[in-house]
């Protein structure tokens, strides 16, 4: 088997309003589709990064909280590319988003910062460029 890439990433929120509008207004992610599925009363929204990444959100009722920090079990974090990490911060700042001081990584000289959507799902930003 090889793999060719990552198709998508798939996310629950506990306010799908609030996930909505930081995906699509603060993050820029583009719309593909939306639907809210009866059946589950669940609204799943397609998005896509410029790459072509898709991010699935999907909102339930009532879904129960997942620890992230201390490190637990399971996913870590999801790291977007970026080419300024400047810019990018100064944006998130803007739009009342606390981001960690930059780090730089040990092994490939980038730099890097942290920050977290509604639902406290750590986000980082990754510097490409």
């Amino acid at each position: 088997m090889k793999l060719a890439g990552i198709h998508h990433v798939a996310l629950i929120a506990s306010d799908y309003a609030r996930s909505r509008d930081f995906y699509t207004r603060i993050l820029g992610l583009e719309v593909v589709a939306e639907h809210f599925r009866v059946e589950r009363q669940s609204w799943k929204l397609d998005l896509r990064l410029p790459d072509g990444t898709g991010l699935e959100l999907f909102s339930f009722p009532a879904p129960p909280a997942r620890p992230s920090r201390p490190e637990a079990r399971g996913l870590r974090h999801l790291a977007f590319r970026v080419a300024a990490l400047d810019p990018a911060i100064a944006h998130l700042q803007a739009q009342g988003v606390a981001c960690e001081p930059v780090r730089v990584d040990e092994y490939t000289g980038h730099r890097f910062t942290f920050f977290a959507d509604p639902d406290d799902l750590p986000l980082e930003l990754y510097e490409s460029g």
